[in-house]
């Protein structure tokens, strides 16, 4: 038998699958360790809420005192109604609309993370409007490549978030234009699900080189933003249940070369919550094809749709049976041919009525569940309420 997460079954049996189950003791000891590490650098961690949006994870992590990262209006009104302080909320996006920019404008949030030109001359109108000035920080490419899945990765030059380097003068020079707008500090975000520290490596002579440029420009940066990606270890979630956060702020303490009174800031997401959240599934039926077993489940891609999209690996689990270990293809009910979670799963020998878990699914799961087939979307459950 392999090992298995630490789940309270007879509680979960008693709840109408699918759904999300997150473990709000590992949650907490996540952030423990994101405070601790972030704030011996003084480094500002602002949570990417797009993550998980669940409002009362929302809650326990603003408890925190993190800051959030939002890239909509709906995501910004969730954050201050969490509790996450205004003053410590970033709106990215490359396509903000005009309502969005003016309830971020009328919260105060601290900045707006401006990816176009046209952008920048929209939000300078409705501050204006307002009698306001708009703080910006500039998004911009490294062309650093993050070694991950191409539809995760956002730094290079063909992308279509920020600007790239060499624009960054006649966006300077528009800058100088627009009076209703602060230049505080410059945005970077090259991919997510980053388990190669060198590409962050390559991230700090980027921004080291352009900080270089600015200087010589006699621009000076209050804050320099390297957003988000830290990976997670989705193979083994037991052995390994919270990122490097260690590692990873260590790197950036000693390759990135801050200048005096500047504030590094920090944007994950992934790596705050993936570990924390299952997709809990029931089998259905055991089908037996002529060569493979079909373990189907009442999950289907409307409620993880990370497999489907990017080909992800989610770790998969029989929590309720202690036979011996088989081999199956775990699919799920909808009427397409992509609604398949793994093929080829070793897991304990399964039936009709066992629960299945899909481990490290606290990310990107639960926000991106649609009603597709008009399938209920997934309720998500803490485990400090069962």
């Amino acid at each position: 038998m392999t090992m298995k997460g630490n789940f309270p079954i007879e509680k979960l049996k008693q709840i109408q699958t699918p759904f999300y189950y997150y473990d709000t003791a590992l949650l907490r000891q996540t952030l423990e360790v994101v405070k601790k590490e972030s704030e011996q650098y003084g480094y500002n961690v602002h949570y990417a809420v797009k993550a998980n949006a669940n409002a009362k994870l929302l809650k326990i992590i603003a408890s925190y005192g993190l800051g959030a990262d939002c890239v909509s209006g709906n995501e910004v009104q969730a954050a201050v109604d969490a509790g996450f302080a205004p003053s410590k909320i970033v709106f990215a996006g490359v396509g903000k609309t005009d309502w969005e920019i003016n309830l971020a404008l009328d919260n105060n949030i601290f900045c707006f993370n401006a990816e176009s030109m046209p952008e920048l001359e929209v939000i300078n109108e409705l501050a204006g409007a307002k009698g306001k000035k708009a703080k910006i920080e500039l998004r911009i490419n490294p062309n650093v490549d993050a070694h991950t899945h191409h539809y995760i990765t956002t730094g290079l030059n063909e992308n279509k978030f920020g600007f790239n380097l060499e624009d960054i003068d006649k966006v300077l020079n528009l800058m100088s234009t627009l009076k209703n707008l602060e230049l505080i500090g410059v945005h970077f975000h090259i991919g997510s699900q980053i388990t190669d520290f060198s590409s962050f490596q390559d991230l700090c002579v980027r921004v080291n080189e352009l900080q270089d440029d600015f200087e010589a420009k006699n621009i000076k940066l209050k804050n320099i933003n390297i957003g988000g990606g830290l990976g997670i270890s989705y193979e083994h979630p037991n052995h390994f249940p919270i990122a490097d956060f260690e590692t990873y702020f260590r790197l950036f303490n000693k390759n990135l070369k801050l200048r005096d009174g500047q504030v590094l800031h920090c944007e994950p997401g992934r790596s705050v919550v993936a570990q924390c959240g299952s997709l809990i599934t029931k089998v259905t039926y055991i089908k037996q094809g002529t060569s493979k077993k079909f373990a189907i489940v009442d999950a289907g891609m409307t409620d993880l749709i990370r497999p489907a999209l990017y080909q992800a690996y989610h770790r998969i689990e029989n929590i309720t049976s202690n036979q011996q270990e088989d081999v199956y293809d775990v699919v799920g009910p909808i009427c397409e041919s992509s609604d398949v979670f793994q093929k080829e799963v070793n897991m304990n020998g399964t039936q009709r009525g066992d629960l299945i878990a899909l481990r490290s699914a606290g990310a990107y799961g639960e926000i991106m569940a649609s009603r597709y087939n008009l399938r209920n979307l997934p309720t998500g459950y803490l485990s400090e309420e069962l």
